[in-house]
């Protein structure tokens, strides 16, 4: 059935082949929903067969699309898609995408990019159908030149007014931890959080002072320390500063699972251990926390679903601008218990 190499494959061919109409073929490989499952699998089975491969430039200009989603990842810790959190969104964001035909590209940052193109030149410049923005610094003023231009946006854990957004609920999950250590006795807790400038922060810490009210916990000024996120070095100096207070706290948490491993070096460096001497949790669930041992108390996040949101939020907004709503899409995560957190109610 396949037709030879220097023959062009067309819609008609594949209508001819499929006994279908052309309007048919086109909609079963664009993915509309008008047609039935069955007639759209047959279709793209023999598109497949024959060789069919649509020409991207020829289908932008047609549709006004290039089918083309721009990602703007900034990471100022320089650990790029090595940040676990955000890689797993940002795959889980490439996958549904994928699923709809959208390829993916980085936004470069401006030290690589073409003669130094602000973010919006370089969106109109790769001809990007849309944005998807995650872990840069939300008050650029170029990330803000951006996200007041007419292309869709879609932004990962901050939000913008008049912009959709995909966020991590912060609040509950920092409420949910803090509950969870109260509950298992303790009093003098202490929290290591992120730059001050980062909304994840404001969210969280303002969470953590609020709970601790109800709770009815008193939180020395002293139990309270600022790091980078994902920084080991960083958390590993502000948990000796706090193992060496007159009454240093039997609890700590950390901005993310990453950084908690600083903290652990720097109990165990000191002859303590986890969670006999000094309990810990961290905050996103990674994968590798699950694999020492004790296993590490934290919040995971879902960010299968907040990379799947994203994705396909994005692309509605691309394909039905005048229909699809801005949003805020708030996604809970959930304690995972580990083994870190002693119980000393005892």
């Amino acid at each position: 059935m396949q037709k030879g190499e220097n023959s062009m494959v067309s819609l008609k061919d594949i209508s001819a082949a499929c006994g279908v109409s052309i309007a048919t073929v086109s909609k079963a490989l664009n993915h509309h929903t008008d047609i039935s499952e069955e007639t759209r699998a047959n279709v793209l089975r023999v598109a497949n067969e024959m060789g069919y491969y649509p020409n991207s430039a020829a289908k932008a200009l047609k549709t006004n699309r290039t089918h083309n989603i721009g990602v703007l990842f900034v990471d100022n810790a320089q650990s790029g898609l090595t940040h676990d959190f955000f890689a797993y969104i940002l795959n889980s964001f490439k996958e549904s995408a994928e699923a709809r035909g959208y390829d993916l590209t980085f936004i470069n940052s401006n030290k690589t990019r073409p003669n130094k193109m602000s973010y919006l030149a370089h969106a109109k410049y790769r001809g990007f159908d849309g944005v998807c923005i995650a872990c840069v610094n939300f008050y650029d003023p170029e990330v803000i030149e951006l996200v007041r231009s007419d292309i869709p946006i879609v932004t990962i854990d901050h939000m913008f007014n008049n912009r959709t957004s995909i966020l991590s609920d912060n609040v509950k999950g920092m409420r949910d931890l803090l509950t969870y250590v109260y509950g298992k006795g303790h009093r003098r807790i202490a929290y290591i959080h992120g730059e001050e400038n980062s909304a994840v922060t404001h969210s969280r810490l303002s969470s953590f002072f609020r709970t601790a009210d109800e709770l009815g916990l008193t939180i020395p000024d002293d139990y309270i320390k600022e790091t980078p996120y994902r920084s080991t070095k960083e958390t590993e100096q502000r948990t000796a500063e706090l193992l060496d207070l007159p009454e240093p706290p039997t609890c700590i948490l950390y901005p993310d699972d990453f950084s908690a491993f600083g903290g652990m070096n720097a109990i165990t460096e000191r002859g303590l251990s986890v969670p006999g001497d000094v309990s810990i949790a961290g905050y996103d669930g990674i994968r590798i926390a699950r694999h020492i041992e004790p296993q590490l108390t934290t919040i995971r996040q879902d960010t299968q679903r907040m990379g799947r949101e994203a994705a396909n939020e994005l692309i509605e907004l691309i394909e039905h601008p005048k229909t699809t709503l801005v949003k805020q899409i708030i996604v809970e995560g959930s304690v995972y218990e580990g083994g870190t957190v002693k119980d000393i109610r005892a």
